[in-house]
């Protein structure tokens, strides 16, 4: 899960590279997927090592979902351009995805850990 975490950083940095130079280059706030990429990319990178795994894939759950909850609350604003709409549209999807794959996986996880917790032999007194 954390190559799927590295990529979502990597697109979510993208979006909003793209959507700050699609609005001319003029308002920060258009870096905001980008701002929610980068902590993501970390977590990916901090996750690639087995020790820090749960904590760094929990932390990027929250990320993701602190960025679907700003995008989506945000999207239907009036008076906004058009490259803005998309990006926040574009941005909402991807850490909406995001936060779905990760309840997935924690789901799995938690499975086959109770399953190997089941398989094992109890100890005899």
């Amino acid at each position: 899960m954390y190559r799927v975490t590295i990529l979502f950083g990597v697109l979510l940095g993208i979006t909003g590279i793209v959507g700050f130079y699609q609005t001319g280059a003029k308002h920060m706030t258009a870096l905001i997927p980008a701002f929610i990429g980068i902590p993501l990319f970390v977590c990916g990178i901090i996750a690639a090592k087995e020790a820090m795994r749960m904590m760094a894939m929990h932390i990027a759950i929250l990320i993701g979902l602190i960025g679907f909850i700003g995008a989506a609350a945000t999207l239907f604003k009036a008076d906004q351009e058009m490259a803005a709409i998309i990006s926040k549209a574009i941005t909402s999807v991807l850490c909406a995805t995001f936060v779905g794959l990760c309840v997935r996986s924690f789901i799995q996880a938690r499975k086959s850990r109770e399953a190997a917790e089941a398989a094992e032999p109890e100890p005899t007194e």
